[in-house]
């Protein structure tokens, strides 16, 4: 079965380059397009896509707010990748709040960017490395679920206190150097530790770890 795409951009000639990069890959179908944020919402609710690509700079209500509209209004399991040239802190971290899987710059290699539909339909969250400063910032408010430090622990018990301690440093931006030097273990430890909560995690890479971290609620 084909994943379903809502496609949201306000401009004609993006919406049909866009469009067209689909055409190789018969496993993916756009069945619907969307120029303002109320038709995403709208069409959202109506067709029930798998994955909603969405743009920031829409008319009437922005992307950030389709995308909170129409996952409050989600009943099925859409999922929405921001798909956008703006690269600011607060585009970032609001999206994120607002429930975006995915923040992907349209620079992207057409693969890569098909990659990250089926891994985020997957389950998966994915930032593009060059908004990742943007969310390094522990006090940057991006919780989505408002699941309690408690509750995450609950939820990923199999992560120990140590690697927790690992975790929070990977949020704040710290290369492995770095936390091997801030908890006064070696490079090679740090390394280690943070290999185990990427595995546990269930993620690619150190930034998704750090994603799903604040998107949980741990720190």
């Amino acid at each position: 079965m084909s994943i379903k795409i809502l496609l949201v951009e306000d401009q004609k000639l993006m919406r049909i380059g866009i469009r067209s990069l689909f055409d190789e890959y018969p496993d993916m179908e756009v069945v619907a397009e969307a120029e303002n944020g109320r038709d995403a919402v709208e069409k959202s609710r109506l067709l029930k896509p798998d994955i909603v690509l969405m743009d920031i700079g829409l008319p009437d209500i922005n992307g950030i707010e389709a995308t909170k509209r129409l996952l409050e209004q989600n009943s099925f399991d859409t999922k929405v990748i921001m798909l956008t040239s703006h690269i600011s802190d607060g585009e970032v971290t609001e999206s994120l709040r607002a429930g975006a899987n995915a923040y992907v710059l349209k620079d992207i290699n057409t693969e890569f960017l098909m990659m990250i539909i089926k891994t985020v339909r997957q389950g998966a969250m994915w930032i593009d490395p060059k908004v990742t400063p943007f969310i390094k910032d522990k006090n940057s408010g991006i919780p989505a679920r408002q699941l309690s430090r408690a509750g995450f622990r609950q939820t990923h018990a199999n992560l120990t206190q140590r690697e927790y301690e690992v975790l929070k440093l990977v949020v704040d931006g710290q290369t492995n150097n770095e936390i091997a030097k801030t908890l006064t273990i070696s490079e090679h430890t740090a390394k280690a530790h943070v290999c185990n909560i990427i595995q546990k995690l269930v993620v690619d890479d150190r930034t998704q770890a750090a994603v799903k971290a604040l998107k949980e609620g741990l720190v």
